[in-house]
């Protein structure tokens, strides 16, 4: 498919669903570190999407491109994967599924700055502007609030970590010659990195296993299979042919949808601030995406 200015009816519909996939990611995560370590189970996770990409490229006969350039990239983007689950899964350990959220899915505002700078015929309205003065308002108020529930400054300050990682991750897709190659192979490098990191790194953090139940598993199968080994392949994918910060921005839903699943399927308290939190995030990414 050629590459797109703005996003369309095919592209925002592919956005939602991929948004609605990783808030309730969120809830797993959440629920899966009640059985295993957060860093084993995200190197578990990239091990496992890893084998399962890995087939299928195999199946597909698609070639994962080891040219010098794409490999040095590919290293930099697994670095910052690594970093991104790192402090993800460690934010979810801490606190809520609402706060950590609202704050990792700030990515987009992160991801227009560095836009604007880096990449051509990206650059900051005054619409995106304003809107990322309302965003960066609302994270603000998600990081002041401390009664929204077990909050945690240090499970805040590793969300926005993440969310800092992730922006890297994306701005490495279009900027280096990782822009050149096929979805798959930009997934690989990081799976491939990210397993070998995650898994020499785990027994830092404590014990491997926090008594693994049947629904602990299932929800590892379901991040690395249904997050990692599909939805991923899709946001590479669009990233090739949607405006970058376009693609981001269509995340302000994920926390939308991440709060209410919190709070419905986990019994989170949602403060008044949190809720205010949200909406500032929403309306500032909402006009960040205005063509």
């Amino acid at each position: 498919m050629e590459r797109k200015s703005h996003i369309d009816t095919f592209g925002a519909v592919s956005l939602i669903l991929f948004a609605i996939a990783l808030a309730f990611n969120q809830v797993v995560i959440k629920v899966t570190n009640g059985g295993f370590s957060p860093i084993f189970a995200a190197a578990l996770r990239s091990v496992i999407g890893l084998a399962a990409v890995g087939l299928w490229m195999w199946w597909r006969s698609k070639p994962l491109v080891r040219t010098a350039p794409v490999v040095k990239a590919g290293i930099l983007s697994g670095l910052l994967f690594t970093i991104e689950f790192i402090c993800l899964y460690l934010a979810l350990d801490l606190t809520t599924v609402s706060r950590a959220s609202i704050i990792f899915y700030s990515m987009p505002v992160w991801l227009a700055l560095a836009a604007h700078v880096a990449l051509p015929g990206e650059h900051l309205t005054k619409p995106r502007l304003i809107g990322l003065v309302l965003a960066m308002t609302g994270v603000g108020v998600a990081l002041m609030d401390r009664q929204g529930g077990a909050a945690s400054v240090l499970g805040d300050v590793l969300a926005l970590i993440a969310a800092l990682a992730w922006g890297g991750i994306a701005l490495v897709v279009r900027v280096t010659p990782l822009s050149t190659v096929k979805p798959e192979t930009q997934l690989m490098w990081q799976l491939i990195v990210s397993a070998f990191a995650l898994m020499a790194v785990a027994p830092l953090f404590g014990p491997l296993l926090r008594d693994p139940q049947a629904i602990h598993y299932a929800g590892l199968m379901f991040q690395s299979i249904g997050v990692v080994a599909i939805a991923y392949l899709i946001w590479f994918w669009l990233m090739s042919v949607y405006p970058a910060s376009g693609v981001a921005s269509f995340s302000f839903l994920s926390p939308v949808f991440s709060v209410l699943l919190g709070w419905w399927l986990l019994d989170e308290t949602v403060s008044f601030w949190i809720w205010v939190a949200l909406g500032l995030v929403a309306a500032g990414l909402t006009l960040i995406n205005r063509k």
